[in-house]
């Protein structure tokens, strides 16, 4: 059977749509409509891309009981006037001050001259870098933001943290001591008092006779991480239990691996795109993240160490071994030195108003473990108080001389407060609520227990801001490599194929402007293999209006022009759907076992294919029938 022209009446679309007589390649006015106003809403979520943020000081206060006020305000000013810092603006937001100053110089200046003149022995503040939007308010009522770009590109925030080890292993040793103070006192097995059975990496137990010692040895023999012997120490006798070499390693290995997971809860929580959490040697971690705004949050979420303690309230005849004493409520409350359960059995936190008093509250969801342990105590003590115990390490730094020279050194300060003691009304188990703080404290309690408790207590040893310096040569090529990928594309797409490269033309721009619009949306981070992503993109969708025409050129041998236009789009489409969706999921695979640059790479080469579909079938498709459809077309020049 030959093939021959093709009558309008007997020519069907891939999607089994007959064409009317004299209606060929035109669109319905709605549908002309709805993708001008795709086009439009992507231009004007694409627009906050083109004002540059301003390099910034952000001041948070460390602890809830500390202001940021007017007065800090004045303060800060007076320091960077004094020290010839330029000052672009400075605000209040929230519970924090922005400074925006005139260059990234300027803005490390200001960040030292701004710290030396707020943090004192006794009080600190968290004073990190930070680059202010400039988007118009209107775009930012409407959700607009500039799309976030990564380390390599625009910069973004660096903490190197030291784990604190020491005060790990410390809090090992004394849990571990108190567990077996526990079992000799129900062994019935009597020792010589002491206070502290801790010295450092060693827990040792005296006795008055050898027979003590020996049923203590057998006692214990649970143990076994602890390599026990028998000592003589000032004329007693002693049972000596040291954690070995190997188990220490185990444990740091275990605290840095817990507090890798909780870093990137925390992480999560705080919405940076991409960010990269990992270990660095025997007791560091790098974390990176790229293109944050706010980073003062950042630095006070990553540098805080917080817990809690679940204990029953001390009864009269406890002995002064199992207790320890907290104000609360202008009173001493003594409580066991037992814990129910701790932050560490917290598998949800949500912050929320207690529908009755209208105040702060935390809802906390247990684990398996801690409901049933959390139950079995609180049927047995129904009547009894219990009390919350609310631990965190704070982070210091004092001045230090180091063979004749002045060092900074960074130390934590344990703060324990009882934030709440109320009588066991019945027994709980897995669900209840937590009381008695204010918003701000409510609400980073729920975020650090949703996130996981830290193993071991961190501080901040090394911060950076990777301005736009460093990135500047970075984006300059990699814009420049689009620019004229682009430029080259544009030339020659408008001199091979005259009218209809003017629509292929428009509908490329039309891509790239939706292409950045949903990235900005999606909050995806941009990096420098993701600018490779998109020229990946510009050829793909190049590709697509290709093929397009080149079915148009085959079908105009054969066929009147309209009836070429009709059957080049419809039947290139197959083709083009095709070798995008396959090139999707290759995309969708990188996205989901890839990291860092490979997942920078797929997020816009993902989203460029989703861009480049939609604009070659139907922009290119709707400005072709705009400059030919419904034409009496004799000939057709392509």
């Amino acid at each position: 059977m030959s093939e021959g022209p093709l009558d309008p009446s007997e020519q069907t679309t891939l999607l089994g749509v007959a064409p009317r007589r004299g209606a060929l390649n035109k669109f319905p006015l709605w549908q002309y409509v709805l993708i001008a106003m795709v086009v439009g809403v992507g231009a004007m979520y694409a627009a906050p891309n083109l004002f540059q943020p301003d390099p910034a000081i952000q001041v948070r206060a460390l602890d809830s009981d500390q202001l940021i006020n007017q007065g800090t305000l004045t303060l800060v000013e007076a320091a960077l006037k004094k020290n010839n810092i330029q000052i672009i603006d400075s605000m209040l937001e929230d519970d924090s001050l922005v400074v925006r100053v005139g260059s990234d110089e300027a803005q490390l200046r200001a960040q030292a001259t701004i710290a030396a003149t707020l943090n004192t022995r006794d009080v600190n503040y968290v004073v990190a870098l930070s680059q202010a939007s400039n988007t118009p308010q209107w775009l930012q009522d409407i959700g607009g933001k500039p799309m976030s770009l990564g380390l390599d590109l625009f910069g973004g925030a660096h903490f190197l943290l030291q784990v604190n080890m020491q005060e790990y292993l410390k809090g090992v040793m004394a849990n571990s001591a108190e567990g077996m103070r526990d079992k000799l006192i129900e062994e019935r097995i009597r020792f010589l008092p002491g206070k502290d059975w801790v010295k450092g990496e060693v827990i040792r137990i005296p006795f008055r006779d050898e027979d003590g010692r020996t049923a203590a040895k057998d006692a214990l023999v649970d143990y076994q991480d602890f390599l026990v012997q028998d000592r003589e120490v000032a004329g007693n006798l002693v049972l000596q239990f040291t954690l070995t070499e190997d188990k220490i390693r185990d444990l740091e290995d275990r605290a840095i691996s817990q507090n890798l997971t909780s870093l990137r809860k925390r992480v999560d929580e705080l919405g940076v795109s991409e960010p990269q959490v990992q270990r660095l040697g025997r007791s560091r971690i790098v974390v990176d993240l790229p293109g944050i705004q706010d980073s003062a949050r950042a630095k006070e979420i990553l540098n805080k160490f917080a817990n809690l303690e679940f204990r029953l309230e001390a009864l009269p005849n406890a002995r002064k071994s199992q207790i320890e004493s907290y104000p609360y409520q202008g009173r001493k409350q003594e409580i066991m030195r037992r814990n129910i359960v701790t932050g560490n059995n917290v598998q949800d936190a949500q912050q929320s108003f207690d529908p009755d008093t209208s105040q702060p509250q935390v809802s906390i969801e247990l684990d398996n473990e801690g409901g049933r342990k959390m139950n079995a105590v609180t049927k047995d003590n129904v009547g009894r108080a219990m009390a919350i115990l609310f631990i965190e390490q704070k982070p210091r730094v004092r001045k230090v001389m180091v063979d004749g020279e002045e060092v900074e050194e960074f130390y934590s300060v344990e703060d324990k407060r009882l934030i709440s003691v109320a009588n066991i009304q019945s027994a709980l188990g897995f669900n209840f609520r937590i009381t008695g703080l204010d918003l701000r404290e409510a609400q980073d309690l729920a975020l650090l227990l949703r996130a996981g408790a830290l193993a071991a207590p961190m501080y901040i040893v090394e911060e950076r801001t990777v301005g736009a310096q460093l990135g500047d040569e970075n984006i300059r090529r990699g814009w420049q490599s689009v620019a004229i990928g682009f430029a080259l594309v544009l030339a020659f797409m408008l001199f091979y194929y005259r009218g209809f490269g003017i629509a292929a033309n428009v509908a490329l721009t039309a891509n790239l402007t939706l292409l950045v619009a949903i990235m900005s949306v999606l909050g995806a981070t941009l990096t420098l293999p993701g600018i490779a992503g998109i020229v990946l993109t510009v050829g793909m969708a190049v590709d697509a209006n290709v093929l397009i025409f080149s079915r148009i050129k085959e079908e105009l041998e054969n066929n009147p022009p309209q009836q070429a236009i009709q059957a080049g789009f419809d039947r290139a489409l197959l083709t083009i759907t095709d070798a995008n969706v396959t090139t999707f999921f290759v995309a969708i695979i990188l996205l989901s076992i890839g990291s860092g640059p490979v997942r920078g790479f797929a997020v816009t080469l993902a989203v460029g294919i989703v861009t480049s579909m939609f604009t070659a079938i139907l922009v290119t498709r709707a400005l072709v029938n705009l400059m030919y459809g419904g034409r009496k077309l004799e000939s057709l020049k392509i």
